[in-house]
């Protein structure tokens, strides 16, 4: 399909007549928007915004402005599009059990969808935002200054379990698959050097208490996690994190090494569905879920009675 810019090239060189350049403008181009119109009733987007080099869209549930990047189709509205909502049981769960004035660490911040409904949703909390990519860590700053929020911390750097700089891939349509190791396995990826440090020299560094930790670092969440053992054993925090077998293979673990890691610290592990916390066994080549939550049953002993099932 021929762009815009094609179309409008074609009328200047004299290919099509004015009649014709009018009829293709809006049959092939401008009649996408009220299409779309029709189309975002049924979506948690409630309105797309085309400004100048920019496309905004505004969530319905909670007005967050995010702004899209070209060629980045795995990108939080561009998924709410096709399937009217962005990861909505773990969203919610997520929220019922971060408190108001609660420390939510969001580790792999990417550009900053969780971070901004967070900050938006518990307005007294404070968000620590870690990002290493550059570009994606750009585009964290433009939505956070779109959604004027103040109660984000932003941080130029990922966490693992050792500090240094390291090499991270990431396809062009997806910054949300940046990892230190080339997932897809593609020639086509691109590469950026990026700081890494670990959550126990940052907690001790700076003092910060850990409520909550999303965590979303595309295969990496056991070096995350090995390099926040103190700082998880003293506050014990409820986690999300995303776990996919086809991930922590490229970094040579088995999933079932992070639920060992949590149960050794007294944790519990979970899946949430239907608005309830399911427990949780071991992984094997037949599960279907990728988000867990980690909880300790002394610390969150009020969050499991009102949301475990058949507690």
């Amino acid at each position: 399909m021929k762009s815009i810019q094609d179309t409008l090239a074609q009328f200047q060189a004299g290919s099509i007549d004015k009649p014709t350049f009018i009829r293709t403008m809006y049959e092939e181009h401008h009649a996408a928007l009220f299409d779309y119109a029709n189309y975002l009733a049924q979506t948690n987007v409630r309105k797309i915004e085309i400004e100048d080099g920019k496309v905004v869209m505004t969530s319905r549930d909670r007005g967050i402005r995010i702004a899209c990047t070209p060629g980045d189709y795995r990108v939080s509205p561009m998924e709410t599009l096709n399937f009217f909502d962005y990861e909505k049981e773990e969203s919610t769960m997520m929220e019922n059990l971060v408190a108001d004035g609660d420390n939510f660490f969001d580790i792999g911040a990417n550009i900053g969808w969780y971070s901004i409904n967070i900050a938006a949703s518990r307005r007294a909390s404070t968000v620590y935002a870690f990002e290493p990519l550059p570009t994606t860590y750009g585009q964290l700053q433009t939505n956070l200054a779109l959604n004027a929020t103040n109660n984000v911390k932003s941080f130029h750097f990922g966490l693992s379990n050792q500090a240094g700089e390291f090499t991270f891939y990431y396809p062009p349509e997806g910054s949300g698959n940046a990892s230190s190791v080339n997932l897809t396995g593609r020639s086509d990826v691109r590469t950026f050097q990026c700081q890494v440090r670990t959550l126990d020299d940052f907690t001790r560094e700076t003092g910060t208490r850990v409520d909550f930790i999303k965590c979303d670092v595309e295969g990496a969440e056991l070096l995350v996690f090995q390099g926040g053992l103190d700082t998880i054993a003293r506050d014990k925090p409820a986690v999300l994190a995303e776990i996919l077998r086809k991930w922590s293979a490229k970094f040579n673990y088995n999933p079932n090494e992070i639920f060992a890691l949590f149960r050794k610290l007294g944790y519990r592990v979970f899946t949430a569905e239907g608005g309830r916390l399911h427990p949780f066994g071991e992984m094997d080549e037949h599960t279907i879920p990728t988000n867990y939550f980690f909880l300790h049953p002394a610390k969150h002993a009020e969050l499991l009675r009102r949301y475990e099932a058949n507690a």
